[in-house]
């Protein structure tokens, strides 16, 4: 997988969330992690992947979903601790 991002925007989101976007990219090496429809913005599709980052944290990623010529590419939108609302949706996974 190959993850691509706006420099100015990761700097706002590490400046904001305190998350870097180099990290958010672990949330895919869980093998748990989750792919939840966030909302159509921009003419294109947005997507809330929730996933456990180096067995102690929650983050969620905003991103779009690989299309066409680039579907090995993740744009990665913004990262942040995931809300009590997602870390219950992540954790229902193993109900």
């Amino acid at each position: 997988m190959i993850f691509e991002w706006d420099d100015d925007k990761a700097a706002a989101n590490l400046r904001k969330h305190h998350v870097a976007f180099e990290l958010a990219e672990l949330v895919w090496d869980d093998p748990a992690h989750i792919i939840v429809f966030d909302r159509y913005e921009n003419d294109e599709e947005r997507w809330h992947a929730i996933g456990l980052v180096r067995g102690i944290l929650i983050l969620t990623v905003v991103h779009t979903l690989p299309t066409g010529d680039d579907e090995n590419s993740i744009r990665i939108i913004s990262a942040r601790k995931a809300t009590a609302d997602e870390r219950k949706r992540y954790e229902a996974q193993d109900d």
